[in-house]
């Protein structure tokens, strides 16, 4: 683990990957964070609010918004990221692909910055959230998912033509190794009547006057259980969390439109956090992660790119948790002082080679060249194809980590020898391996649909 380059009470302003990217590994706690949902929707702040002037199009589209290199990397070093993206464009549309890989490439750098028994939630809706989850599978891995909690809120519900009234967003959380810190969150007992109706117990009255139950002590025994002992340490909460909404007259609100209520946050930074533990939100917002932190005695970092967010949460933080000391705001990359490595290794092809210097290409301009140079014939198995959809361009020697799509180490591969190379990684054992199963044929294939 390395020590984080930044200060406590950090505010970034500018685009999050950047600020990611620029990060130590394994440097926080705990990631709590409540991006942009893809609801295809535009975003206002309140008028005359903290937060007035405040606005954000969730809108997404692949021509425009997805950049060229996300794609490559994506599509170069992390193939199963890559699979369930596109699942989410075929399946649902390119709008929802676009912004899968606007989250994807953020994921992917939040899992590396998050510490060995570091946890995230992601905050999010019905409208995306099974696409991140598969996202998320492939990135922190199936086996470290651990709950998708269920923010239900109130309000009047209408009586809709086509379907039922929505009242629920959807948080997903997911931890880095089964080491991470959990603390089980609770709620206090309403009453003593709530303790005895959900225990289903009896209440009965010893000699000096105190209410107890009888509970069952193990090895068929039955022990007192004094209520006003019992219910000290609360109701264990379910994965439903019933908490309301920020209204007009509340305290903290700012105005901003995807505002969330400081409850909901504490729960989050206590269940999965202790005291003096750093705590990141890369979609800062209002802040009101930050400042739930910050009540929590936990230490914080924040980025955001709206213009405003740096006199928010200053704001928010002396009025709702009395803090008047300094709050770092810079638009400048902090300068990482760990090994640098890039995003999930262990997601990375295996053996890495440096690659010669060189103009970037794109990979469209690499497939033309190569399909002009030698046809479309899969320099694997020499099959010639009458579509170059059966082809995919794949490296001949793993790159090394930050190394240039250099022309010079690419070849064209059909899909079946694309898939055995990946357990061969070299064109050499590729070929080895075709000749010695007979496959060094020339075959013509028709495409099909």
């Amino acid at each position: 683990m390395a020590d984080p380059n930044w200060k406590n009470r950090t505010l970034f302003h500018g685009d999050n990957l950047a600020f990611l990217r620029a990060m130590n590994s394994e440097s926080v706690d705990l990631i709590a964070t409540d991006p942009p949902f893809n609801k295809g929707k535009d975003f206002h702040a309140t008028p005359d609010s903290l937060a007035a002037g405040a606005k954000f199009q969730d809108r997404w589209s692949w021509d425009e918004d997805v950049h060229q290199d996300w794609v490559d990397k994506l599509q170069d070093d992390y193939p199963k990221i890559m699979e369930a993206i596109e699942s989410a464009r075929f399946a649902h549309s390119d709008g929802m692909g676009a912004y899968m890989c606007f989250m994807a490439v953020r994921l992917l750098e939040m899992h590396r910055v998050l510490k060995p028994n570091g946890s995230i939630y992601l905050h999010c809706d019905p409208t995306a959230s099974h696409y991140l989850k598969a996202c998320m599978d492939a990135i922190f891995g199936w086996k470290q998912f651990r709950n998708e909690i269920v923010w239900s809120y109130q309000g009047w519900n209408k009586r809709l033509r086509s379907h039922i009234e929505r009242r629920h967003d959807l948080i997903l959380f997911y931890v880095r190794s089964k080491n991470s810190v959990f603390n089980y969150p609770t709620r206090p007992w309403k009453n003593k009547d709530e303790y005895v109706r959900v225990r289903k117990q009896k209440v009965r009255v010893d000699n000096d006057g105190r209410e107890y139950v009888l509970s069952d002590g193990g090895k068929g025994k039955r022990v007192r259980r004094y209520l006003d002992e019992a219910m000290k340490y609360g109701v264990p909460l379910d994965d439903v969390w019933p908490v309301d909404k920020i209204n007009n007259s509340d305290k903290s609100n700012a105005g901003y439109p995807t505002q969330k209520p400081l409850a909901l946050y504490e729960r989050i930074i206590k269940a999965s956090s202790n005291e003096g533990d750093i705590v990141l939100d890369s979609f800062a917002g209002c802040a009101t992660t930050c400042v739930a932190a910050e009540r929590l005695n936990r230490q914080w970092v924040g980025i955001d790119i709206w213009d405003k967010a740096h006199e928010v949460v200053i704001d928010r933080l002396q009025k709702e948790v009395g803090v008047f000391g300094e709050v770092t705001y810079t638009q400048e990359l902090p300068e990482r002082t760990d090994d640098k490595e890039e995003a999930v290794p262990f997601l990375q092809v295996k053996v890495r080679v440096k690659e010669p210097e060189g103009q970037r290409w794109t990979r469209a301009e690499m497939y033309d060249h190569l399909l002009e140079q030698h046809g479309m014939k899969c320099q694997g198995c020499d099959r010639e194809f009458d579509d170059p959809r059966y082809l995919q361009l794949d490296h001949n020697t793993p790159r090394s980590d930050g190394g240039i799509n250099h022309i010079t180490n690419r070849i064209l591969l059909c899909g079946p020898c694309n898939q055995l190379k990946s357990n061969i990684y070299t064109l050499s054992g590729l070929r080895r391996e075709n000749k010695k199963r007979g496959y060094m044929s020339k075959t013509t294939h028709q495409p099909t649909g």
